[in-house]
């Protein structure tokens, strides 16, 4: 990537044994994708991309870095990787990250967000090359109360919907294996992370209202809400998981003093609804209408949601480098400059070097 994209905290994995769960998803593959850029030895492990389109498989990851297929809810198989591969470093993102599909699918959501996260653990346990593990989980793991202000690491978890209940169990068992197992390893640093709604180019999955604008865009059709008035604590990919770098090699340097629960999210003043972020993607194309059709009343889904950061600006010296602004017009540019032919691979290396060139 060249010397002015590779600040202090990246260079720093520049031959680094990183493992990372979920990299065929849409936050994992920008992840592995970055990391291998700077250098780092990566293994990926997750399920196959559920699509030919998607980040992953557009970038032609598994060409670069060792991409191993399977199940976070296989612990043998999870087990046996890590043990093979012996990483100093592991990111953990596998997971069932969509609300709706969890409604449908309450079952393979629990096992996949909870067992899966209890198998990665006890992987951990038993693998001494780990020295920092980073295990992202999500903001939607507190008990939301649809207050005005943001919550903190210590605030109450829970949640109403399934996917929500999910991570916040998650985030129970993490902190477990914090206090009963890693605690009494002085050399390993671990910590949990829940990053606000992060947008992007790359991202395919249905039920998101940026890829649900692509894909109305692409078929001319105009673009579907159901809960217009709903805002969200939106960031770019890009936000969080330079939050998860830095907090992965610090906790590898410190372990003890940077081990626990970071929030990752915009600043309160970026807060935007469905409808503004709807119309921006909408309106970066010059073309398609929107429409509002009411979701199923059955189905919890919060209208309100941040974070708090103080934690991480303060000690981690993280805080948003794009405005919201920024952050959808290069989402928007991503799927343009990809529509009308570029590779994947150019376009992402691209945001990479707009990104990471501002960091001082």
């Amino acid at each position: 990537m060249g010397k002015s994209v590779n600040p202090e905290f990246l260079s720093f994995y520049s031959g680094k044994k990183v493992m990372v769960t979920g990299h065929t998803g849409f936050k994992g593959s920008w992840l592995a994708f970055l990391l291998n850029e700077v250098g780092a030895k990566v293994l990926g492990y997750a399920l196959p991309a559920e699509k030919p389109t998607s980040h992953f498989a557009s970038l032609k990851l598994e060409k670069v870095i060792q991409h191993v297929e399977a199940d976070v809810r296989d612990e043998a198989r999870l087990a046996s990787a890590m043990r093979d591969f012996q990483p100093e470093f592991v990111f953990h993102l596998a997971a069932q990250a969509l609300v709706r599909p969890a409604y449908a699918e309450p079952k393979e959501t629990f096992e996949t967000n909870v067992m899966g996260s209890v198998n990665l653990l006890e992987a951990v346990r038993k693998c001494e090359s780990v020295r920092s593990l980073v295990y992202i989980t999500s903001d939607k793991c507190y008990e939301n109360l649809e207050w005005i202000w943001g919550y903190r690491e210590t605030d109450r978890l829970g949640g109403n919907d399934p996917y929500s209940a999910s991570k916040a169990a998650a985030e129970i068992i993490f902190s477990s294996y914090a206090r009963s197992y890693f605690s009494f390893r002085p050399e390993l640093g671990a910590a949990s992370t829940r990053a606000g709604n992060v947008i992007g180019g790359g991202d395919w999955a249905v039920d998101r209202i940026v890829p649900d604008c692509i894909r109305a865009i692409s078929a001319g059709k105009p673009v579907v809400l159901r809960h217009p008035n709903s805002t969200r604590p939106w960031q770019h990919v890009l936000e969080p998981l330079a939050g998860y770098l830095m907090l992965g090699k610090y906790l590898r340097e410190e372990p003890k003093v940077y081990s626990g629960a970071w929030n990752f999210g915009p600043s309160s003043n970026e807060g935007c609804s469905v409808k503004e972020v709807a119309e921006k993607i909408v309106g970066r194309f010059g073309k398609n209408g929107i429409v509002v059709e009411p979701g199923d009343s059955k189905q919890h889904e919060a209208n309100l949601l941040q974070l708090n950061c103080d934690k991480a600006n303060l000690i981690l010296g993280w805080r948003p480098r794009w405005s919201l602004g920024q952050t959808l017009e290069a989402t928007a540019d991503w799927y343009k400059a990809v529509m009308d032919g570029a590779q994947a691979s150019d376009v992402t290396r691209k945001q990479l070097r707009e990104y990471f060139t501002e960091l001082k």
